[in-house]
């Protein structure tokens, strides 16, 4: 065969292979675009596709034209300015270019001009929200405290103006370099001392010249912008305008652009004075005098006019800072009120908060999760969340405070992962959990309000079909032929049912996919074949995806910082998801930056989920979100109805937001305060309680958020945990010094700085149905007398007598080990009450594992320490025998194992301890024994031995008088 037949039968190979892969690219590129509108479609959310369809299109397009633009245009001017006598000899290579120029001027403009120009676009295509915001923007109705401007200035305009002034300026350089480089190769520029120069030259001069001359307008108008910056910089001393920039970096600036104006005038000059030297010489000069006035003089006077008299001098700037911080994080209202905490205790204390009692949460919900999933969990697959939530629902016509949870599917623990099962089978979780708060049954176990499959307790009828959670994680395929059986495991059945329970999904959610396109998109979408390949997909087949709540709303509303914890809740006869969301800015003119995920980082962040990497200085809880759990559907409330960031974005995507009037009264008693704006709050009040510039700069009132002292293991001391991770806040109903009745609320306690005596305690008024929501209130303790910190508090429980023998039978059983829960605190008996639910190991009755059962509560006020069975017994040890009030516990409810504390005034005899120890010695043999007859099946022999032991328990306790 002939070369030349080789060659005609390969031609069309190569571009036959680029319009299959540009026609794949293409394909791909519209699977992506159009599976989001189906799915925007699907939730009822189309203009939030649009809208930032459009905004991205048009950013793109403005932005690459306006780069490819101004390069191509230079590009074309130069070559246009070429000299017309052409040069040759000089350079092979420069010859070359030029002929490639002339004979394809248009391509080698273009190429260049859409390289820069495309990477312009795509950069602009993630400002989409901000450019938004922009156009859309509202004013906040505050000035700030210098020039003077409105808020919105800063928050939404300043970032855009700043972002085109640079974009401007990379624009004119990019156009500099590839005119200089045309003029070059063309013959305009010439290097070296060459004969007819300057006229050669003159042309090319004038352009450059006139480019350099824009570019310095430019970082003229760029340096009188930044003047506003200042009030967003961090400086050495807070984030805002601080002396020295007021009286030397402002006016440095100011004389700064009129230097690059003027410099810009030497170059518009320089095209007719034919002089590059004046030119190039006023450059240098303003370099020099950037450094002078930008910073050697700050420095100067900073270091010799600030600092000796920085109080003084930073005084008025301080006192800005300090309240446009109060006011961007809301703290602004706090009330500060003195509490002269008493110490000692009498009989009947607690009388006058005897209503608040009943509701002292004493199930831990960052303990319990694996007695909810022992014994609620069903079937191995279905698991609960690591730390559950705190929630309320009128029980007998009683407000309760409840530990709840959503039933899901774990995919992870699936027996068999197959596709089908993956997809088609386990497509949905089913039915809430949830717990009292304040009561435990006679072993130790939550008492369930709603338990069981299907669903049955004291909640109403609700549709509780999982198809949308926390842990929905891959895409699910629903929907049935007419006539098919249903295939969707929905239930385990119960001993009246003959196996399994299937569903076939009846919900509005999902995206309807009958059609072979519909498909042939999404198996593109998730490059799966067997989206095509499935007869499990028919006609009526709907897929859901993006299925937990977070991704639904952060799509829905991508203008929104989501809280880190999502709850569930039993809203108008459906499950549903709750979303806390904000509105958060950087540019809140001198309020303090702080990052979101350090300041909402405690104890229990790793099992909740961390906040998002970002910086903020204006933070509001903006939007109340709900997700239907069976439907998937989003509705955004506006809760902050003023918030001007949240108008704008109103009026960005109008009817995506519906007003807060519309919030239904069953879904306003389940709305509460957000967990992570009520921490990013406590960490700024840390500093910004105080409120007189004196004592913020000398930092001598400085508050920290203590660590949690509950880490610790039982028989630790809580020393370890001083650099441990922040003590979390908690969600529990109090009784406010004063007022008439305990509501629920979220508290949490602080520090001195570097200290472990209390400081003050903080508290929100966390009902949403409450006129108070949200009010912000600290108990500051008297400096006359020291109250115990949290942990001392715990390592004066530990120590104590009581609470070491009652803990020891136990700690001292490999399987019973105790773990501590929440250390709670309350103002009560106007002092600080201290309450802490003590868990041990149980046994799980199917004999699959164990699980922590409530088994003791201790408590602390003043110097003096109870523990026992119930919070009754805890609290009248305490109080000199009477607590003064009834805690509403039942009595039939206290665990059967030992655990009466000792008398403070018997102690054991060396004989007594001798026969306690001979006791244990007995009750460990038993329990050797009982597990070798388990082991056996001989459980009539493991029964003898669990009693045996008991008695010798029993036994040890009351010769070490516990008992």
């Amino acid at each position: 065969m002939s070369v030349t037949s080789r060659m005609s039968r390969r031609g069309p190979l190569i571009p036959t292979i680029l319009v299959i892969a540009a026609l794949v690219a293409a394909f791909t590129i519209f699977a992506e675009v159009w599976t989001q509108k189906l799915w925007f479609d699907s939730v009822a959310f189309p203009q939030v596709f649009t809208t930032q369809l459009l905004a991205q299109v048009l950013l793109f397009f403005v932005f690459a034209v306006i780069m490819g633009g101004i390069v191509g245009l230079n590009m074309w001017i130069a070559f246009r300015l070429r000299p017309s006598v052409r040069r040759t000899g000089q350079s092979a290579v420069l010859d070359r270019y030029r002929d490639l120029l002339e004979s394809r001027v248009l391509l080698s403009i273009l190429v260049p001009s859409i390289f820069f120009g495309v990477i312009a676009g795509v950069s602009a295509l993630s400002q989409a929200m901000e450019y938004l915001a922009w156009w859309n923007r509202t004013p906040f109705g505050v000035t700030d405290a210098y020039f003077g401007l409105d808020v919105g200035f800063y928050v939404f305009e300043y970032p855009i103006w700043q972002d085109l002034l640079s974009f401007v300026l990379g624009a004119l350089f990019f156009g500099l370099v590839a005119a200089a480089a045309v003029h070059f190769a063309v013959g305009g520029i010439v290097s070296g001392r060459t004969r007819g120069r300057a006229a050669r030259d003159n042309a090319a001069r004038i352009h450059l010249s006139v480019l350099a001359g824009v570019m310095l307008v430019g970082y003229g108008l760029q340096n009188l912008l930044d003047r506003y910056g200042f009030l967003l910089n961090q400086g050495t001393l807070f984030t805002g305008m601080q002396y020295t920039d007021a009286h030397a970096r402002l006016n440095a600036k100011l004389v700064m652009a009129v230097i690059a104006f003027l410099c810009a005038g030497l170059f518009f000059a320089n095209g007719f004075l034919r002089r590059w030297t004046l030119a190039i010489t006023g450059l240098v000069l303003m370099m020099v005098s950037g450094l002078i006035l930008g910073l050697i003089y700050p420095l100067v006077v900073q270091s010799f006019q600030v600092k000796p008299n920085e109080p003084d001098l930073e005084r008025p700037y301080i006192q800005a800072h300090i309240d446009a911080t109060r006011q961007a994080y809301g703290i602004d209202k706090t009330e500060v009120t003195q509490y002269d905490a008493v110490t000692q205790v009498r009989p009947g204390q607690l009388k006058q908060d005897a209503e608040a009692l009943p509701g002292i949460r004493l199930i831990d919900p960052a303990v319990v999760a694996p007695t909810f999933e022992n014994q609620q969990q069903l079937r191995g697959y279905y698991t609960f969340p690591d730390v559950l939530d705190v929630d309320r629902y009128v029980i007998d016509g009683t407000e309760t405070d409840a530990v709840v949870a959503a039933r899901e599917i774990d995919y992870q623990k699936l027996p068999d992962q197959n596709w089908n099962n993956l997809h088609t089978v386990y497509t949905h979780g089913y039915g809430m959990v949830a717990a009292y708060g304040n009561q435990r049954s006679s072993s130790g176990d939550p008492v369930w309000i709603e338990k069981n499959l299907p669903p049955e307790g004291a909640l109403p009828n609700y549709e509780g079909r999982i198809y949308f959670g926390e842990y929905a994680t891959t895409f699910g395929i629903v929907g049935r032929e007419q006539g098919e059986p249903a295939i969707e495991f929905d239930s385990p059945g119960s001993s009246q049912e003959a196996g399994e329970v299937n569903n076939t999904y009846a919900g509005a959610g999902g995206v309807p996919m009958g059609d072979l396109f519909t498909r042939l998109l999404y198996a593109a979408h998730f490059m799966d074949l067997n989206i095509l390949l499935s007869d499990r997909v028919n006609s009526q087949s709907k897929i859901l995806y993006d299925r937990t709540p977070k991704e639904r709303v952060a799509q829905v509303a991508p203008w929104l910082t989501l809280d880190s914890n999502v709850y569930p809740a039993v809203v108008d006869n459906r499950l549903v998801w709750i979303v806390d969301a904000y509105t958060t800015s950087r540019n809140y003119p001198n309020s303090q930056v702080k990052s979101l995920r350090a300041s909402t980082n405690d104890a229990q962040s790793n099992l909740i989920g961390t906040q998002a990497d970002q910086s903020v200085n204006y933070l509001r809880n903006s939007v109340k979100a709900v997700v239907d759990a069976t439907d998937g559907n989003v509705s955004l409330y506006a809760w902050e109805e003023s918030d001007p960031i949240l108008q704008s974005y109103e009026k960005a995507f109008p009817g995506t937001v519906k007003p807060r009037s519309e919030i239904s009264s069953d879904l306003m008693a389940h709305l509460r305060y957000p967990e992570d704006l009520f921490k990013v709050q406590r960490e700024v009040l840390t500093r910004y309680h105080m409120t007189d510039p004196n004592s913020w700069f000398q930092q001598s009132d400085l508050w920290q958020v203590p660590a949690d002292p509950t880490t610790t293991t039982p028989g630790q001391t809580t020393e370890t945990t001083k650099a441990g991770p922040a003590e979390p806040p908690y969600y529990l109903s109090i009784k406010w010094p004063g007022d008439k009745s305990p509501v629920f609320s979220q508290t949490a306690v602080f520090v001195p700085n570097q200290r472990a005596n209390l400081a003050s305690y903080l508290s929100v008024v966390a009902e949403a149905t409450s006129p108070d929501y949200g009010r912000l209130r600290v108990l500051r303790m008297s400096d006359t007398q020291q109250i115990a910190g949290p942990g001392q508090t715990l390592n004066a429980m530990t120590t104590d007598q009581r609470f070491a023998d009652v803990l020891r039978s136990y700690t001292n059983q490999g399987s019973a080990a105790a773990k501590y829960g929440n250390l709670l605190t309350l103002p009560m008996g106007s002092g600080l009450l201290y309450v802490m639910p003590i868990y041990t190991t149980r046994e799980a009755s199917t004999g699959t594992g164990t699980y922590p059962a409530l088994r003791f509560v201790a408590a602390r006020f003043g110097e003096h320490v109870g523990i026992g069975n119930t919070l009754q017994e805890a609290l009248d040890q305490v109080f000199s025998g009477d607590a003064g009030a009834d805690t509403g516990e039942d009595p039939t409810q206290t665990p059967t194992q030992p655990t009466q504390p000792t008398d403070p005034t018997t102690q054991p005899t060396d004989a007594d301890r001798q026969a306690a120890v001979a006791a244990m010695r007995k009750a460990d043999a038993a329990f050797v024994a009982a597990d070798e007859a388990l082991r056996k099946g001989d459980l009539a022999g493991y029964q003898t031995q669990i009693a045996a032991a008991k008695a010798a328990v029993v036994e040890a306790l009351s010769k070490m008088g516990a008992r």
